[in-house]
């Protein structure tokens, strides 16, 4: 990791704290202690449990597109990838670093970089389809609870909705409308080549090879869906796995009559508002949202504070330290280099 993305982790932490003590202003160590005593552990278990498996999934989804009859990855190196990329999204605005991490992760693992390129944009259209169908399904259930409880949010909701639908257009473009992408490429190299013509010329090569690869493979994803339908499954099992960890806290910290597809949905549109601030990891949105969306679950202002701050450790920062541990594990083809 670099010195830079080392201040920004440091500071994201910081800010965490900050954000932590505020939130707990107002709770006595008596209740604190009180509400933790009480707490059903084999519930907040389940949560840490819920997290991993989303992770797991999301592995399974990179081995999806990345083994074939030519090529292979190893169960590590896949592990690597999205541990990796839940680091460069939590300390980058709009989670915008999670992307080329992972492209460093795959290209560490001897993953072609045009390849890799064309698997994670595909990767990240069904990752935001999924979203956006889910915020769909979320909004039916839990339309009438948003506008009785918090109407005022409903705008924010919906612009989070069409970040997202853009998003998907926009990449999906870039995918299979290579005018689009030869024309990011011609900007670069202009921009480029008063400063440096040597330069322009050698990553206009560079980046045409680069680019002709990465439509290549996003015209054979379009012809062997099979590996995409695939990934959808499993991507919509793995957002349900992280839609249920508020559930699973809710539970463990004594809320009764938990409505389960209420409490998913409401997850759903904490992602929504999450996308919109561009502080790394929507530090201080989450966190508010969460505490909005969910205070009518639990009895106490104490259980509700707790309650967030567990959801955010295992939801954002647990997924950091993880990145950090993975990105600093060698890759098994440089292993193998080694052994060699």
């Amino acid at each position: 990791m670099t010195k830079k993305n080392s201040i920004v982790f440091v500071l994201m932490l910081v800010l965490g704290v900050i954000i932590f003590w505020w939130s707990f202003r107002d709770v006595s160590w008596e209740q604190f202690a009180h509400s933790m005593g009480n707490a059903n552990w084999g519930w907040l278990a389940l949560a840490v449990l819920a997290m991993i498996i989303y992770l797991v999934l999301e592995a399974v989804v990179v081995k999806i597109f990345v083994d074939d009859i030519h090529e292979k990855i190893s169960w590590r190196d896949a592990l690597r990838v999205p541990l990796v990329e839940q680091l460069g999204n939590g300390i980058t605005p709009f989670a915008a670093g999670g992307q080329p991490m992972q492209m460093v992760a795959l290209a560490q693992s001897g993953i072609d970089v045009g390849r890799a390129g064309s698997i994670l944009t595909m990767k990240f259209i069904i990752y935001q389809g999924m979203i956006v169908v889910n915020f769909l399904i979320a909004l039916v259930i839990g339309y009438q609870y948003l506008t009785e409880t918090i109407h005022s949010w409903t705008v924010v909701l919906f612009l989070g909705f069409l970040v997202h639908l853009f998003v998907i257009i926009a990449l999906l473009m870039v995918m299979y409308w290579p005018k689009a992408t030869d024309w990011l490429v011609q900007t670069f190299t202009k921009v480029v080549r008063p400063i440096s013509e040597k330069k322009a010329n050698q990553w206009q090569n560079v980046l045409e090879e680069k680019v002709a690869n990465f439509h290549q493979e996003s015209d054979m994803m379009r012809k062997n869906y099979m590996p995409v339908l695939k990934a959808m499954a499993v991507t919509f099992v793995q957002l349900m796995a992280f839609y249920l960890i508020p559930y699973f806290i809710l539970l463990g910290l004594g809320a009764n009559h938990v409505d389960l597809l209420l409490v998913m949905a409401l997850n759903v549109l904490i992602v929504m508002v999450i996308s919109l601030f561009p502080i790394p990891g929507g530090a201080g949105g989450a966190e508010i949202g969460f505490s909005v969306l969910f205070a009518q679950f639990l009895p106490s202002h104490a259980q509700l504070v707790i309650a967030m701050i567990l959801w955010r450790l295992i939801t954002y920062y647990f997924g950091m330290f993880a990145g950090i541990f993975a990105f600093n594990i060698p890759t098994t083809s440089k292993q193998l280099q080694k052994s060699k």
